[in-house]
């Protein structure tokens, strides 16, 4: 089965992840030649293995209200009918706009719900006096209508969220839509053979991987660092990734004088080693499609604390493999993490229990599964 794969680029990201780790999968049944487009060069992850099917393919389409589409797909277009793939499958919303402008109904089109694509919010028109709505509009149009010229569309939801948000707002007649959980190479996050994590004695380390942006909501783990301190807990936050937030988080913990407390340490391809050497993972993200970092963090035996963020609310039992609270509640997120110090039985049984519901995670089975979704899309694949 021939396999492509769109997204604009592979920097760091979930998406971008989840392309790379099953790609990789893919590959392992030969019997499958997969290929990667990206629309600019733009690679985070030390992807060597997988140059060779690997093709940038520079790209764009600009939608207008009044005026002419302008869409450079000529190379894309050439690109997919010299592939010839069963499957397109295509990540990110970029991506959807610009592989959908192209004509191939030969394949089977999946699109990648990886959080709720904005333009898919309102499906009505709404209002004419808000610019933002009326593009939703004219982008949702759009694609539902190039969902049809190229043979109807599969939506991949990551979530049951996503999963009900898609059957909400998709027409009946383009709904064909897929549940399949977002995976992780669980081999990679093992922890010395996936014994249950040991806390490392004072400090104890939290750590949080996402990127610094509003949703991300990291201002809230730096309070909770300052009312723990206030208890006078030892304790340390190590926070994974890069983004506009930046300078104000900097300034958030110059201010509460936590410098020595709280350490951004930017964007890093090998975030196990961190996870390896920390006690507890922390997540307040306002919302989520699904919370990759949250099985990271479990398979490499964290607890884990977490804001319901909607799309990873299935991922977290209380007590059993971490804690889960609502945004407002940073008192009862800060009870967690110090009952999660104070009870070393507590801790160790729901590191264990953390390790085991990871492995449900796992590629090689998730691979399985989309590659059963391509084939039945598919009904000329044996």
């Amino acid at each position: 089965m021939k396999i492509l794969h769109i997204i604009p680029n592979l920097k760091r990201g979930g998406a971008e992840r989840m392309v790379i780790d099953s790609v990789r999968a893919l590959t392992a049944n030969q019997s499958n030649q997969l290929k990667i487009i990206l629309f600019e060069p733009k690679i985070d992850y030390e992807v060597v293995d997988l140059m060779p099917i690997i093709e940038v393919v520079p790209a764009f389409v600009r939608l207008s209200i009044f005026k002419s589409n302008h869409c450079e797909v000529d190379e894309l277009q050439k690109a997919i009918e010299e592939f010839e793939p069963n499957i397109i499958h295509s990540h990110l919303f970029e991506a959807e706009i610009i592989s959908r402008s192209c004509y191939y109904p030969k394949a089977k089109w999946f699109s990648h719900g990886h959080d709720r694509m904005r333009s898919f919010n309102n499906l009505k028109w709404t209002s004419f006096g808000n610019k933002r709505k009326l593009t939703d509009y004219f982008e949702r149009r759009y694609l539902f209508q190039r969902y049809k010229i190229n043979g109807g569309n599969n939506f991949i939801a990551i979530s049951d969220d996503i999963e009900t948000f898609l059957k909400d707002v998709l027409p009946k007649e383009i709904r064909d839509i897929h549940l399949l959980p977002n995976a992780i190479n669980t081999k990679r996050f093992e922890n010395q053979g996936s014994m249950a994590s040991k806390l490392h004695g004072s400090p104890f380390k939290l750590i949080s991987i996402g990127r610094l942006d509003e949703n991300k909501n990291h201002q809230f783990l730096i309070d909770c660092i300052q009312d723990l301190k206030a208890s006078e807990f030892d304790v340390h936050l190590t926070i994974i990734g890069e983004g506009d937030q930046r300078v104000y988080l900097e300034q958030k913990i110059k201010k509460l004088n936590l410098a020595s407390d709280v350490s951004l340490v930017g964007s890093i391809e090998n975030v196990e080693e961190y996870l390896w050497q920390s006690d507890i993972y922390v997540h307040s993200a306002i919302t989520e499609g699904f919370g990759l970092t949250l099985i990271e963090a479990m398979a490499s035996g964290l607890p884990v604390v977490a804001i319901n963020a909607n799309g990873n609310r299935h991922l977290i039992m209380n007590g059993h493999n971490g804690f889960m609270v609502e945004r407002n509640q940073r008192e009862l997120f800060v009870k967690h993490l110090i009952d999660l110090v104070k009870d070393k039985a507590q801790y160790v049984a729901i590191s264990c229990n953390a390790i085991n519901f990871a492995k449900k995670f796992d590629i090689n089975h998730y691979s399985e599964e989309l590659l059963q979704l391509y084939k039945n899309a598919d009904s000329c694949v044996e």
